[in-house]
C-alpha cells in the first residue's frame, strides 16, 4: 500500500493518477472527502500533518510514503513552521513507527538546513530528518515548476495584456520543469533501488531565463509582451511577498541542471517550455 499526503494538491494528483495507471494500491491521506472520482479510486485516511495520532492510523499497513504536502497554497494555522517543518517531521516519525519500508519527500532544489528562506530551511531540516530513520529514503528536488512560478510572473501578466514584472534583470538561467514530469520521475524512483537513500535534482531539458521564458510566450501568443524591471531589494507593487522573495532569490544565481543521465535511468523525456506551453496555455484574444 501506498500512502500519498498532498493529493488534492495539483502535483500529489498528478502522481496519485498516475500511481493508480500502474495498477499501485493507493490510500491517500485528506483533511475532508476528496468528493471526485480521486476518492472512488483509491483507499482515503483521514488526518493532518498537524495531528500526529491521526497519521499513526494513516500509517497502518502503508509499505510506501509519497509526500508533497506544503503550506504554499494554504493558510491560517498551515504555515511552513507547522506543515513544511513540524508537519512532515510528524509524518516521518509516523512511517518509522509503523516500519515503513520506503519514503519519497518531494522537497525543492536549494533546500538547505541553514538556508535564509524559511521554506528551503524547513525543506532541508525535513531532508536531514528522514535521513536519519531507517526508511530507505529518497528526495526528490525539483527546479522552479513550470505550472506555478512561471506562470504566475510571466504567463498570468501575459495572458491579460498586462507587463511581466521581474527583479532585477531576468537573465539568469534556471532549468524549469513541469509538475508532470516531476510526478513521472517520482512514480519512477518508487521501485527503483538506485533510488534509494539517494536526493535527486530534477530540471527540465534546457536551461532558461526569464527573459527567454518571456520570448517562450511571446511566440506561442505571436504578439510582443512587455516587460519591467524592479532592481533587486526594491518593493514589486501588487505581487505577493513571497514570489519578491523567490524571484529575488533567483537572480542570485543560475541553476541549470543536465538531465540527461536522470532522464535516461529513469525513462523521462523532459518536457520543454514550448510543449508545455502548446498543451496549458490557450492562444485567444487579449481580454
Amino acid at each position: 500500500m501506498i500512502l500519498v499526503a498532498g493529493a488534492t494538491g495539483k502535483l500529489g494528483r498528478l502522481i496519485t493518477q498516475q500511481l493508480i495507471q500502474r495498477g499501485e494500491p493507493v490510500r491517500v491521506l485528506v483533511r475532508q472527502d476528496p468528493g471526485d472520482e480521486l476518492g472512488h479510486l483509491v483507499e482515503v485516511a483521514y488526518g493532518d500533518l498537524k495531528d500526529p495520532d491521526s497519521l499513526q492510523m494513516a500509517c497502518e499497513g502503508v509499505d510506501t510514503v509519497i509526500t508533497t504536502a506544503n503550506s504554499t497554497a494554504r493558510g491560517g494555522t498551515d504555515t511552513i513552521d507547522s506543515v513544511d517543518l513540524a508537519g512532515n517531521r510528524n509524518l516521518i516519525d509516523a512511517a518509522a513507527a509503523a516500519h515503513v519500508r520506503r519514503f519519497l519527500f518531494i522537497s525543492s532544489l536549494g533546500a538547505d538546513p541553514d538556508s535564509p528562506m524559511p521554506l528551503l530551511r524547513a525543506k532541508g531540516l525535513t531532508e536531514r530528518h528522514l535521513a536519519g530513520t531507517d526508511m530507505a529514503w529518497t528526495s526528490l528536488q525539483p527546479n522552479v515548476y513550470m505550472d506555478l512560478l512561471l506562470m504566475a510572473v510571466v504567463g498570468g501578466p501575459a495572458l491579460q495584456g498586462a507587463p511581466v514584472t521581474l527583479v532585477g534583470e531576468g537573465r539568469r538561467r534556471h532549468s524549469f520543469i513541469t509538475m508532470s514530469d516531476v510526478a513521472t520521475y517520482t512514480v519512477a524512483a518508487l521501485h527503483s533501488r538506485a533510488a534509494e537513500n539517494q536526493t535527486l535534482r530534477l530540471g527540465g531539458p534546457e536551461p532558461l531565463s526569464w527573459r527567454d521564458a518571456v520570448a517562450a510566450f511571446e511566440r506561442h501568443l505571436g504578439r510582443p509582451i512587455d516587460v519591467v524591471t524592479v532592481p533587486v531589494g526594491e518593493p514589486v507593487p501588487a505581487m505577493p511577498d513571497f514570489i519578491v522573495q523567490l524571484l529575488t532569490a533567483l537572480e542570485m544565481y543560475d541553476s541549470p541542471l543536465d538531465m540527461s543521465e536522470l532522464a535516461e535511468t529513469y525513462g523521462v523525456r523532459g518536457t520543454s517550455l514550448a510543449e508545455f506551453l502548446s498543451g496549458a496555455v490557450p492562444v485567444s484574444p487579449v481580454v
